[in-house]
């Protein structure tokens, strides 16, 4: 849990990082990343030893004899040059050569460099990291949740994070289960890996084991161990969650990210997944390779047709990311495999040829389930463009449509979104989803309702609420314009009698 006091902690620690030069958010997060997982290798080699030490066994860490002073036990207690030396010159390389063939996460680290300029500001950085406790699972993912919502900007290519409610929603309606494949083809910071991991251990826990805390503002959260996750846990770490993407920092952060959820084996790849080349590098995950796939796409900007997978383009002959990333969304899921994908509204109502192709593709020939329509704040600061998530699935047939319009988040819509915890429609939604009937009588000023295929279909597949949503009109009764002239004329006596009588007391 990330109490108001370890939530200062990490505003005083981002300070300090712009007050020492280092102003580029991603740059701050990626520096404590790094930091963090310094003292995570360290102490999982204290952990090693003292394992072997009790069993009596030989040992031989990540660390050699000759290393030992790269241990962030050992260079945390240097002077600030001493350390930033030891750090930049010494440990930095140390990850970049030897990790990278021990650890999972090696390949993420083959371009890490340390970036900090001076040693006060690594003397502060690591005394505020040996500060966090690290060594509680649920905590120091949590806390890892909050460093990434502070970046603030989006990606020049339309990429940003999505909010963490929005994502449990999403997951909470896909309802993953631990022996499916789940990916992300665009997964940043794998804030939808993240929300299946903690989807599942919620689920997937004796109720008897789960614990309460009291945050500092008295808030209850409960932590949940997924014991019962047991029998799937080979799969869970070798085999369920996959994520692409191609900026290198995104993974290195996204890696991070899975690691302190308890996964260390993530499959996550630095690959461009319109790109003709990710058939060929990846085969069996580029074509009917997952069961769920959550998704936040870019919202803008075309894709160089020279680079792009052919396949995608004969499906639908467009340039635009977030119609190409549905299609290939479709190709990646088996039959019978689950996604909820958010898009600009544009794709539900755009009339070129590639938004009514994908849109029919969609419907006609697989199951379309659901259209959220979402409030246009929910990605502020970001952006305030208008989204709506998209649930589908893979084949099957498209019957009824179920639509929902959520109007408020829990966050004030502005800028600085504010929570507003009564002001949150997305328990209902998910409620709503689970126990929605299409044979139940569908009302269309309500906020849910069902539309036959049919008339999506005869309104050339039109996807946006406001097509089919009913305004409810309550017709208002005047009363008759001599009535009013009569109350007119009696408050006009009546003001006038007041009038008199103030005169009358000048006298």
């Amino acid at each position: 849990m990330v109490t108001n006091r370890l939530k200062s902690k990490i505003d005083a620690l981002w300070l300090e990082f712009h007050s020492g030069g280092v102003t580029n958010p991603i740059t701050v997060i990626e520096q404590i990343s790094y930091l963090m997982f310094a003292r995570l290798l360290d102490l999982t080699e204290s952990r090693n030893e003292s394992r072997a030490a009790k069993l009596n066994r030989p040992f031989e860490g990540t660390f050699p004899a000759d290393k030992q002073h790269l241990r962030w036990s050992h260079f945390r207690n240097r002077g600030g040059d001493e350390m930033l030396k030891i750090v930049r010159d010494e440990f930095f390389l140390f990850m970049r050569t030897e990790i990278v063939n021990r650890s999972a996460l090696g390949r993420f680290l083959k371009d890490a460099n340390c970036l900090i300029p001076n040693g006060n500001l690594l003397v502060r950085a690591v005394n505020a990291i040996e500060d966090l406790p690290l060594t509680q699972g649920d905590t120091k993912g949590d806390l890892y949740e909050y460093l990434l919502s502070k970046l603030s900007t989006a990606g020049i290519a339309g990429q940003f994070r999505t909010p963490r409610h929005i994502i449990r929603a999403m997951i909470e309606m896909l309802d993953p289960k631990p022996t499916e494949r789940c990916c992300d083809p665009t997964c940043g910071t794998a804030g939808f890996l993240v929300g299946i991991m903690d989807y599942l251990k919620q689920k997937y826990s004796s109720p008897e084991l789960v614990e309460e805390e009291r945050d500092d503002d008295g808030h209850i959260e409960k932590h949940y161990p997924g014991d019962l996750l047991e029998p799937y846990r080979d799969h869970i770490q070798n085999d369920m969650l996959y994520g692409f993407d191609f900026d290198q920092t995104m993974l290195r952060i996204a890696a991070m990210n899975l690691l302190l959820h308890g996964i260390e084996s993530p499959s996550i790849q630095y690959q461009d997944t319109l790109n003709t080349s990710f058939a060929e590098r990846f085969p069996k995950q580029a074509s009917n390779g997952f069961d769920v796939m959550p998704a936040n796409p870019p919202f803008k900007g075309t894709i160089d047709a020279d680079n792009m997978d052919p396949n995608l383009r004969s499906r639908v002959k467009t340039k635009k990311s977030e119609l190409l990333f549905l299609v290939l969304i479709l190709r990646m899921l088996n039959q019978g495999g689950r996604s909820a994908v958010i898009v600009p509204d544009g794709v539900l109502f755009g009339s070129s040829g590639a938004h009514l192709g994908v849109r029919q593709m969609i419907v006609d020939e697989n199951q379309l389930e659901a259209v959220v329509s979402l409030p246009s704040g929910v990605f502020k600061p970001y952006a305030g463009v208008s989204t709506a998530i998209l649930f589908f699935t893979k084949g099957g047939r498209t019957d009824n449509v179920w639509f929902y319009d959520v109007q408020a988040d829990g966050f004030s819509l502005d800028d600085k979104r504010t929570p507003q915890p009564d002001k949150n429609d997305l328990p209902d939604l998910v409620a709503q989803w689970k126990s929605r009937d299409p044979k139940k009588p569908s009302d269309r000023t309500a906020r849910h309702f069902f539309v036959p295929v049919c008339e999506i279909q005869g309104n050339n597949y039109d996807l946006s609420l406001n097509r089919y949503k009913e305004t409810s009109h309550v017709e208002a009764v005047y009363d008759h314009p001599k009535a009013i002239l009569s109350d007119l004329r009696e408050l006009e006596l009546s003001i006038l009698a007041d009038i008199n009588e103030l005169e009358g007391l000048l006298k």
